[in-house]
């Protein structure tokens, strides 16, 4: 195996060439800086990923001529570049982004990626993160390595063959790590409301947060629980190892928790090392809504930045504000709706920290709609559970006052008359 420069990697990317970086924890971050501090004249390089932890360099001001980011997710770190139109979202199901790169409606001309060293067949792995990466690295026209002894070797689709990298160069770098917080008693009361719906033998989907951290905490009564999720954290662990999360009643990957990608600490990373209980899958498998609902008790757990009276779930802007991205919280949420006892959850603390109603009678002027109120099955707060399925208009709107801060229910009543033409709130 021959080692190149970072330079000498890097000045295989061309003027006018998009470019795909590895995501979450994964971002290759020599690579990174080698491109942002190329000396070349590059010019029109479109950057193309989803979540990225670490710098973003290609994406800081004065950096406009030679990169354009276009980003299918906003993280913290190109959040204030989108804001100030130095780059872009494009707003996408996760489950159908990998389908831009293999059907070449964003044709991939140079990916970047990190990835474990590879074994005496000659083997890498794609780590923590398969998500879209492994179809980006299929149809791009060059694939740039950054080869690290840090990045975990995970099973499942994330094997590429020295054969398929046409550079190679060795960075050494501790992987980033997710920092955590014990939840708040909001967020405590709220995980305790939604392990209270969590059945024997359920399938989890869950992310990264407090919240999920204080739903997992609340399920160690649980028996036979499995795992189909988009990503998952270090909360899972201890269910592992205390024989709650078993898979066994699963209908897919049985016995197996099925992920896409992984975002922790070492003691994550070291978990899922070589270690064939946890598959990394396609993304655009592990959200297919088909493949979702096939498993048992689907039990889908998202967040939402607020929720309107009938039911719209605003989860990855504050009013015209980019935050996040649509994700894939749609394929969850619809993908437990049709499995057979499922049950899609949104949740959220009632206000903000600002003390402001997180329910609200409409959505903040120009906030996006990220799962449609059809869509919509249970809602919960710290106040309590929503089960908004089969309820009409002004039945969802009294179930959602029911669950909203109780300094905000008056004027949330008066409101929902206004529109209802009612009093009955």
């Amino acid at each position: 195996m021959d080692f190149v420069s970072p330079e000498e990697a890097i000045a295989e990317i061309k003027n006018g060439d998009r470019v795909f970086i590895h995501s979450v924890f994964a971002a290759p971050s020599l690579l990174i800086q080698s491109l942002a501090s190329n000396p070349k004249d590059l010019r029109d390089i479109e950057i193309v990923h989803i979540h990225t932890e670490g710098e973003a360099p290609y994406a800081q001001d004065g950096k406009e001529s030679a990169f354009r980011t276009n980003a299918l997710f906003v993280s913290g770190n190109i959040r204030q570049a989108v804001a100030e139109g130095r780059a872009d979202y494009l707003p996408i199901f996760l489950s159908e982004a990998p389908s831009l790169f293999r059907k070449r409606i964003l044709p991939i001309d140079v990916v970047l990626i990190s990835v474990s060293p590879p074994d005496k067949h000659g083997y890498c792995s794609l780590g923590v993160s398969i998500d879209i990466s492994k179809a980006a690295v299929d149809s791009a026209k060059i694939v740039i390595a950054q080869v690290n002894r840090y990045m975990p070797r995970t099973h499942g689709d994330g094997l590429i063959h020295t054969s398929k990298i046409h550079k190679l160069v060795e960075g050494n770098i501790p992987l980033l790590e997710a920092k955590h917080s014990d939840p708040n008693p909001i967020e405590r009361k709220i995980g305790e409301h939604i392990a209270g719906l969590v059945e024997d033998g359920a399938t989890l989907q869950m992310g990264i947060g407090t919240i999920p951290d204080a739903v997992l905490s609340c399920l160690t009564n649980h028996k036979n629980l499995g795992i189909h999720t988009e990503m998952f954290s270090d909360g899972v662990i201890p269910l592992v190892e205390k024989g709650i999360v078993t898979g066994s009643e699963k209908k897919i990957h049985r016995g197996k928790i099925a992920t896409a990608f992984v975002m922790g600490t070492r003691k994550l990373y070291d978990f899922v090392d070589d270690n064939p209980e946890v598959v990394f899958l396609d993304m655009g498998y592990i959200n297919d809504t088909d493949n979702i609902r096939r498993n048992p008790k689907v039990t889908a757990i998202n967040s939402a930045v607020e929720v309107d009276l009938t039911g719209q779930v605003c989860a990855d802007s504050i009013g015209t504000y980019q935050y996040s991205g649509v994700g894939g919280q749609m394929d969850f949420i619809r993908g437990a709706s049709l499995s057979e006892g499922g049950k899609p959850i949104i949740a959220l603390p009632s206000t903000t920290s600002k003390g402001l109603s997180r329910i609200a009678a409409i959505l903040k002027p120009g906030g996006s709609v990220t799962t449609t109120r059809a869509n919509v099955h249970y809602v919960i707060t710290e106040y309590g559970v929503a089960n908004l399925y089969g309820k009409n208009l002004r039945q969802r709107a009294k179930l959602l006052i029911d669950i909203a801060h109780p300094d905000h229910r008056n004027e949330l009543e008066k409101q929902a008359a206004e529109r209802f033409k009612g009093s009955h709130f």
